[in-house]
């Protein structure tokens, strides 16, 4: 699965990124869409663009914003009911469990 990642898959993580430094989500989307196409059309991912050619988008970039790229970190922010972190599944795993065990004793009740 680590060789279909794609540096581009993290625009909403840079996007997010720019949410929590201030910016309304809209405005981040269309930020982030211009700096997918700079990436694109110079033919290298979001990760390789200068903080510079990010900050020429918006001046909330800071060097902090390379810690963005990061896949596993991606994952781990996603800790809400439904998300992706680890804690996240583990709970979305017990409650599939509660609930296949709550219906094998109801199917057991209406079989006997």
């Amino acid at each position: 699965m680590n060789g279909a990642l794609d540096i581009s898959m993290l625009a909403t993580d840079l996007a997010d990124y720019l949410v929590r430094q201030g910016m309304p989500f809209r405005e981040a989307h269309g930020v982030v869409g211009r700096l997918v196409r700079q990436a694109e059309d110079r033919g290298v991912g979001l990760d390789q663009l200068s903080l510079d050619e990010m900050r020429a988008g918006s001046i909330l970039f800071d060097v902090d914003v390379a810690a963005v790229f990061d896949f596993a970190e991606s994952v781990e922010r996603r800790n809400v009911a439904g998300g992706t972190a680890t804690e996240a599944v583990r709970g979305q795993i017990q409650q599939a469990r509660t609930c296949l065990v709550a219906k094998s004793v109801r199917d057991s009740a209406v079989t006997q």
